[in-house]
């Protein structure tokens, strides 16, 4: 979908479309869109120079809750800086029409320090300068994202009256690739296809997946800044579009004990300034090339180191357990979906990298700039992956385990060299600093599984 991106034509644009007032906002370190609406006249007066944002969105939690080290003056903000506003640089080229909001435009933003630089939390500025340092060796990236997750007939005040316990599927059953369980919701289905298209998130494919209400989207490919924009944006959108239908999903990576995980896998390939795939290579082994075989090894190698950011949650490493379909160690294969990291050999243009690490409770950013990154470090280190794995990559013993909860990986992350050299220094400092604010909110939970457990029979 072709829009405007230069200021006069945006502005026209915007004047004969009727636009009366604009949603501009940027997504935060959890991949959580905040944002306001602005009247056009204040948007007009910002597009040159952007406008103030108040940083307390990179000093809070997913409930709004301050960060427990708020008066750390190694944090990047807090008490100590009064949590002044941030510069927020509005990207003309994200410019979208809202199809559920008449008379609506949106805009995403990058946030900035005082000093004119990237925000140290901001995921989407991350991103862009894992993207600069590919660019500077000629390269770039395109990504498709895919998500599982469920719907429910439920909403947001029903979920909370009855416990998140109970809730009501879309459909009933275990029924993956069902033409019958999609037909009969296809009121729903078609709105998401069509409005999601409508607002430049172009879906490749969309089916059922193994479960009571739970389905599964292919997001089409696309350079990897709008991979990722179109990614984020989704879950918001689909969280707008099912409310219209009595519908809430959920992207957790795991919400019931007894169904499957969600999954939340990343295809990727590289491509160089003549248009070539450098992944592939006809003569080499599973069609990969030197380089891919080293980007495969940087990959692997700062797996377990990076796994609090492409697991960011509690409940993400309740996935990992056997026999779910989610990789337990830092492994590769070919066309092995049992490993971290299954390569879909195919054609020049086809030949790609899927990360299957990640759950669909990622910050798309995030876990892009981390794939990327680490990809890239493995080609300028010139590292070798392990062994390709065959059968089974739960358990061999010569592969490395993946951390098993985010304690452990956040542990992991902050004490590596090589997370710094590819997130940077200042990024993992923050990150690390909340992860071990979700590490302690949950710590001071009571869970209904120890209510159930211990409350009568202790």
């Amino acid at each position: 979908m072709t829009r405007p991106t230069t200021p006069e034509d945006i502005k026209q644009d915007l004047k004969q479309r009727g636009v009366e007032h604009v949603k501009v906002g940027g997504f935060d370190i959890d991949g959580v869109l905040r944002g306001k609406y602005v009247s056009l006249s204040k948007f007009l007066s910002a597009m040159d120079s952007g406008f103030g944002f108040c940083d307390v969105i990179f000093g809070w939690d997913l409930d709004d809750a301050l960060y427990i080290d708020a008066h750390d003056k190694r944090a990047v903000t807090g008490w100590h800086t009064g949590y002044p506003d941030a510069h927020a640089r509005i990207d003309l080229s994200t410019y979208r029409i809202l199809p559920w909001e008449p008379n609506t435009a949106a805009f995403l933003v990058d946030f900035q320090h005082p000093d004119g630089t990237a925000h140290a939390a901001c995921p989407r500025s991350l991103l862009k300068s894992v993207l600069g340092r590919l660019a500077d060796r000629g390269l770039s990236a395109k990504v498709a994202c895919e998500f599982e997750f469920w719907l429910f007939r439920e909403d947001a005040h029903s979920i909370r009256e009855k416990g998140y316990r109970k809730l009501e599927p879309v459909s009933p059953g275990m029924f993956g690739y069902s033409w019958l369980r999609s037909g009969q919701n296809s009121d729903l289905v078609h709105a998401i296809l069509s409005e999601m298209k409508a607002f430049d998130i172009e879906i490749e494919g969309f089916h059922t997946e193994t479960g009571p209400g739970v389905y599964e989207v292919a997001i089409q490919y696309d350079d990897a800044i709008r991979a990722a924009d179109k990614a984020a944006l989704f879950k918001t959108c689909l969280k707008q579009i099912c409310s219209r239908y009595g519908i809430i999903p959920t992207f957790m990576a795991k919400w019931s004990a007894d169904l499957p995980g969600s999954s939340g896998h990343l295809h990727q390939s590289l491509w160089n300034e003549q248009g070539k795939n450098v992944l592939y290579d006809e003569a080499g082994e599973a069609k990969l090339s030197q380089l891919a075989r080293h980007y495969i090894g940087g990959q692997v190698a700062l797996m377990p180191q990076l796994t609090a950011v492409y697991a960011p949650t509690v409940n993400a490493y309740k996935r990992y357990v056997p026999g779910v379909w989610a990789p337990l160690t830092a492994s590769w294969g070919v066309e092995n979906r049992t490993t971290a990291i299954r390569i879909i050999p195919g054609s020049a243009s086809s030949t790609r990298i899927e990360y299957r690490q990640t759950a669909a409770d990622i910050n798309p950013y995030t876990a892009i700039a981390a794939c990327l990154g680490a990809g890239l470090y493995g080609v300028d280190k010139q590292l070798a992956p392990p062994p390709a794995a065959s059968g089974d990559a739960s358990s061999p013993s010569e592969l490395a385990p993946l951390p098993r909860t985010l304690a452990e990986a956040t542990d992991m992350l902050d004490a590596s060299a090589a997370a710094r050299e590819v997130l940077g220094a200042r990024f993992v400092d923050h990150y690390v600093r909340t992860r071990r604010h979700e590490v302690a909110r949950f710590d001071r939970a009571v869970t209904s599984w120890e209510l159930e457990r211990y409350f009568e029979i202790i």
